[in-house]
């Protein structure tokens, strides 16, 4: 087979994928090209949150989430003064409304400090209205080093650094099938072949399909989580000062419908979390038979559904009626009202679930021959890209030596 032949070949044209490209450009040691199935870049997650660079309040200290969140906000912080990209430090609140919540609030305080957070800080009721007003609660943790930015800008600068320093990018790649030539991949994709000494898959929604067709068995399946978002309408945009979060459950890694003021303007009250009929579903009409068949005929989706089809009914009915969603919101701001609140956006979440039924809290990144395959990185990974890129280079690294 003529044609060049890359070193390094990324499946994934998310912030995860162009991270891990920069990256690994920048030990000098790679030809890089990145692969995207989409028309653009940052088509899914890294497009369709809600741009908050996540401080590490959440995540079990010790675990990757935890130590590449904390260092990726550092990396990434720096990175947008670097690049002139707009963000905001301007930090969040955790309420709790309720005596029920505060000992899941002193949890989240003990993994933040753990997980080496600074100026964490307990609010009493009167300190937490002298920070957001118009919220109801009895005790509640500021977390100052959370913050706001656009992550479709942030990726769109690592295309650019990508390609000024000679890595390639192409859109409408979809990735189809992999064989060898010698010592080579030869990825079969939308686009034509690409020949690659190692592969990367930074796949997102499809990263345990793309495992498969490498012959990798990811031992997981990516089950999609719709979010859908509401915003709130102008006249009530000083409800929201920054961002206000409620305690999450424990038992879920989502963290429950709560409000982001937005980098370039605006508030988003959301997201819910319900079950997508496609993987790419965005709307209650986008239907995919092969996704939903393969996820009904999993025996790990049925496993989680028996342990936890109350609350799935419950986001669903906050999904299809208004009234639920505002009497959530409710919640933590007791002043909003129907009227108040719009039709936002919506994102989905690759969320992987193990044969067991268990819903995947870490990151989980997988290394096969010449090859490596991140399976889980939700939320954090947008905070943590640039943490998470930097890990996968070295494991390629290693993996050379």
């Amino acid at each position: 087979m003529q044609g060049k032949t890359y070193d390094i070949a990324i499946i994934g044209g998310g912030i995860v994928g162009t991270s891990t490209a920069i990256a690994l450009q920048n030990t000098g040691k790679f030809s890089v090209i990145v692969l995207e199935a989409e028309n653009k870049l940052a088509a899914h997650q890294t497009g369709n949150n809600s741009g908050v660079i996540h401080s590490g309040l959440y995540y079990k200290p010790g675990s990757l989430k935890a130590s590449n969140c904390v260092l990726g906000r550092q990396l990434m912080y720096k990175f947008c003064e670097d690049n002139n990209i707009k963000f905001e430090r301007c930090g969040k609140i955790v309420v709790a409304t309720n005596k029920e919540e505060i000992a899941a609030l002193e949890d989240l305080e003990k993994k933040g400090k753990a997980n080496g957070l600074k100026g964490v800080k307990r609010l009493s009721k009167e300190e937490l209205n002298e920070h957001e007003p118009y919220v109801n609660g009895i005790d509640a943790l500021l977390v100052p080093e959370t913050g706001i930015v656009d992550y479709t800008e942030v990726t769109n600068t690592y295309a650019k650094i990508i390609q000024l320093h000679g890595g390639e990018i192409k859109t409408n790649s979809r990735f189809f099938s992999l064989s060898k030539d010698g010592n080579a991949h030869v990825l079969e994709t939308e686009s034509g072949e690409i020949k690659a000494k190692f592969l990367v898959n930074c796949a997102g929604l499809r990263s345990d399909k793309v495992a498969k067709l490498c012959g990798v068995d990811p031992q997981l399946q990516i089950v999609p989580f719709r979010g859908e978002y509401y915003k709130i309408k102008k006249e009530k945009e000083y409800l929201v000062k920054n961002l206000i979060y409620p305690v999450p459950d424990p038992r879920f890694p989502f963290l429950g419908v709560h409000f982001t003021r937005m980098i370039k303007g605006g508030v988003e009250a959301g997201p819910n979390a319900v079950l997508a009929f496609k993987r790419e579903g965005y709307s209650h009409k986008e239907f995919s038979l092969q996704d939903v068949s393969q996820l009904f005929f999993y025996a790990g989706f049925w496993k989680m559904a028996s342990k936890y089809y109350k609350m799935g009914i419950g986001e669903f009915h906050r999904s299809l009626s208004k009234k639920a969603f505002v009497k959530a919101l409710q919640k933590l701001l007791p002043e909003i009202t129907i009227d108040d609140i719009a039709p936002g956006g919506a994102g989905v979440r690759a969320q992987a679930l193990e044969p067991d039924g268990k819903l995947v809290d870490d990151f989980r990144i997988v290394e096969a021959y010449k090859m490596i395959h991140v399976l889980n990185a939700p939320s954090p990974a947008a905070t943590a890209s640039i943490s998470i890129g930097q890990t996968i280079a070295e494991k390629i690294i290693a993996a050379q030596n």
